[in-house]
This record gives structure tokens, C-alpha cells and sequence, in this order.
């Protein structure tokens, strides 16, 4: 017979570097919760302008506004320690020489910052005349 040590469920609380873990883990959950909210406004444009205009209602009320605030601060919190972590994920080399982690970091955030910039000009319609 075999002895199974009890683990209490808060066993990641104990030390900082398992709860940042888990909290990141746990803000999946807020970007899973996003991704379904963005499909159910895709669903409802699709039911036609009724669905749409009530679907738009439901954005501006203002417990929409805090979750997605909460929302942004959890994605955002995801994103960055995502970047922070990726460089021990992904090693790169070239020819002998490892890439430096900082190169390797900071090229996700420029993707990031470029693709932030992108859409943040597409949104604001500088880029289509009149």
C-alpha cells in the first residue's frame, strides 16, 4: 500500500511565483469569456438589425463597462507575462548563438505594438478619405 501525501487546495498560494502561475492561468478564463461575447455579437448582427440593437444595449450598460475593463487588465496581464515567458519557450538559435531572451521578447511586443497600431488606425478611419 501506498502513501499519498494530502496536498491542501490552496498549495499555490504558499509561494509568489505559484500564484502569479495560476492567476495567469486563471485570466483564460476572461479571454475564453471575450472571445464568446465577440461571437455572440457576430451571432446577433447575423439575426438582423433587432438582435443587433439589443446586442448594443447590453454594451453600453454599465456593468458591461467594468467587465470589460476587468477584462482588459486580465488580458493585458495575460499578454505580458506571455511576452516575459516566451523567450524560456521558444529558444532560438542561429548558426551556434543563442538568441538573446530580450530579442526574443521584445520582438513579440513589437508585433504587438505594430499590430495595436494597425487596428487602432483602421478603428479611427485615418487611413479611408473623408
Amino acid at each position: 500500500m501506498s502513501y499519498i501525501r494530502k496536498v491542501p487546495n490552496t498549495w499555490w498560494l504558499k509561494r509568489k511565483p505559484y500564484t502569479l502561475f495560476i492567476v495567469r492561468e486563471i485570466t483564460c478564463v476572461a479571454v475564453a469569456g471575450y472571445c464568446a461575447f465577440l461571437l455572440y455579437l457576430m451571432y446577433a448582427l447575423r439575426q438582423g438589425p433587432e438582435a443587433y440593437a439589443a446586442a448594443l444595449g447590453l454594451i453600453m450598460s454599465p456593468t458591461s463597462y467594468v467587465l470589460h475593463v476587468v477584462g482588459l487588465l486580465f488580458v493585458l496581464y495575460h499578454t505580458i507575462t506571455w511576452f516575459n515567458v516566451t523567450p524560456k519557450v521558444f529558444v532560438f538559435y542561429v548558426g551556434e548563438e543563442r538568441v538573446p531572451a530580450v530579442v526574443v521578447a521584445g520582438a513579440h511586443y513589437a508585433g504587438w505594438l505594430g499590430v495595436s497600431a494597425l487596428v487602432a488606425w483602421l478603428l479611427l478611419g485615418t487611413g479611408t478619405p473623408g
